[in-house]
């Protein structure tokens, strides 16, 4: 390695779902104000990656500027540490296993029987050591994914552990996030299941640094004790992950608490956190002087981690306009089907979001939410699908053409406005193939899109297969919908928009992917805008 690199690996225990990625990335931002930290994450399923997993069972599918797409736990480290991450910083078993049969392929292994132990946990390590080289790392930082005692993470578990050996002791630190409750009834933190967490930890060969317990209420000092002591940690080691009303509190949480005095001790670096800007923003949103409702209207509702990012991006824009921002998720399929009324489901909402998604189920609905926002006058933003649809609507009720959709939904329709990309049509894997990852739009001079980037000129993720149908732009545009925004070739359709509307705009990109709580996107933050305004 090019310089002394230190390690943070990240694990957990008890249960999923406690905000590991969370931890890791408040982590990382009290340490990269200062130092320069790579973030990795491992997975252990064997999708190559989480791209062709149902969002309502995994959540998000985050995409990079490279075209990655990688766990939302990404979308944290991002947003934290103020960096565009790798789709080489995330393994999971699916791509470790493929490069390990490439290399037995090859005959790197040749006289060898391949095992899990070493040649995979070899793999992972080389990994770990190569990324810190390349990135020239002052912090690797290192989340397992899942729970201690999933099979699916014990070789992870087993490289991280070999990699105290590799380093030396003084290099790397182990930090183990548990779970804390308070039995109903019994009103008392109980520490057993971090006990018992942490000895199936110890069991692998790994002796947790600091362990941060999560816990309604702040541990009392009686628990950090009893943690202290059947843990063997120093009591200065053990911390609170305290619910909060939003994640960005927690980096503060974890500065008062003196989270940087002990990592700086345990692994010998200086750490300066530069928090100002960043308390100053949490303190607008704990204080919070005017309200709007937006709809999100899609059909992933019934698990909001679908729409991660579009909820960060709205809290984002909350903490620069000190407005708290209530989310009305609607449900397409059930306005669709006419089980609920679109006028009674959008009453006193103050704008709209059509989000990213795949399929026909709900598209309808969709549409009836666009053309309910043109006509209605009500801040309108599209992502990805909904551009397409804003579209389709446009294309059917104003410019008559009846029938109109995308091909998509229907490949028999007699005006197909948005179709498949001429490349993607021989496409038949699923898996990475759709167009990902930053590109360059050009912005139409004078336009909503280029006043609310100050630009002439965008890079903004996409992750689609469907674009506008070339055929139909001359049309379309006859008609009054201003196509702001263009790829750098000038063929497809990236922002659309209306003049005569508050605000109606649209885009083939996803804007949320790269939304910050230091810098809101800029196509959320004009809609809260004009929100507040109307």
């Amino acid at each position: 390695m090019q310089k002394n690199t230190k390690f943070i690996v990240v694990t957990g225990g008890v249960l999923s779902g406690l905000g590991k990625g969370v931890a890791a990335a408040s982590i990382g931002n009290l340490l990269s104000s200062s130092l320069k930290v790579i973030p990795m994450k491992l997975d252990g399923y064997l999708n190559t990656d989480p791209g062709t997993m149902n969002p309502v069972e995994h959540g998000e599918v985050f995409v990079l500027d490279d075209g990655g797409e990688v766990d939302m736990d990404f979308g944290h480290y991002e947003r934290f540490l103020d960096t565009a991450c790798k789709r080489e910083w995330n393994l999971t078993m699916g791509k470790v296993y493929e490069r390990i049969r490439e290399k037995e392929r090859r005959g790197d292994y040749l006289g060898r029987t391949v095992q899990m132990i070493p040649h995979v946990t070899d793999f992972v390590k080389e990994t770990f050591l190569e990324t810190a080289k390349k990135e020239d790392a002052d912090v690797l930082l290192i989340e397992i994914g899942g729970t201690v005692g999933d099979i699916e993470n014990e070789l992870y578990i087993k490289a991280a552990q070999q990699l105290k050996k590799e380093v030396g002791v003084k290099n790397i630190i182990y930090v183990h996030l548990t779970y804390v409750p308070i039995p109903s009834g019994v009103n008392e933190q109980k520490s057993k299941p971090t006990q018992q967490s942490v000895d199936m930890l110890r069991q692998r060969g790994i002796q947790p640094d600091i362990i941060i317990g999560r816990c309604k209420t702040k541990l009392d000092q009686k628990v950090k004790e009893k943690i202290a002591l059947f843990c063997d940690v120093d009591e200065r080691a053990v911390f609170t992950g305290k619910d909060l009303p939003h994640v960005y509190s927690l980096p503060l949480l974890f500065e008062e608490q003196g989270m940087v005095e002990v990592i700086s001790q345990k692994l010998g670096v200086e750490i300066k956190p530069n928090l100002g800007l960043w308390k100053l923003l949490i303190d607008n949103l704990d204080n919070q002087d005017k309200q709007i409702t937006v709809a999100v209207c899609g059909k992933y509702t019934k698990l909001e981690d679908s729409y991660a990012s579009i909820k960060e991006a709205l809290l984002h824009c909350s903490a620069h306009t000190k407005a708290k921002i209530k989310l009305n998720w609607v449900d397409t399929t059930r306005i669709e089907s006419g089980a609920e009324s679109l006028e009674e489901r959008l009453e006193g909402v103050n704008a709209i979001i059509i989000p990213g998604g795949f399929g026909s189920r709900g598209t309808e609905g969709k549409i009836n939410v666009v053309r309910y926002a043109r006509e209605n006058k009500i801040p309108f933003l599209g992502i990805c699908l909904g551009l397409q649809l804003a579209v389709v609507e446009y294309a059917r009720n104003v410019c008559n053409l009846a029938g109109a959709h995308s091909t998509e939904m229907d490949s028999t329709i007699a005006h197909p406005v948005v179709d498949l990309l001429p490349e993607q049509k021989s496409v038949k894997q699923k898996g990475g193939t759709m167009r990902l990852g930053a590109y360059k739009a050009t912005l139409a001079q004078g336009s909503l899109a280029s006043r609310l980037y100050h630009s002439s000129e965008v890079w903004e993720r996409h992750r689609h297969r469907y674009e506008v149908n070339p055929s139909y732009h001359a049309r379309l545009q006859d008609a009054g919908l201003a196509f702001s925004g263009m790829s750098e070739d000038g063929l497809l359709v990236e922002f659309i928009e209306l003049e005569n509307h508050p605000y109606f705009i649209a885009t083939q990109a996803h804007p949320e992917l790269k939304s910050s709580l230091l810098k809101p996107a800029p196509l959320f933050l004009g809609l809260v805008n004009a929100a507040l305004t109307k």
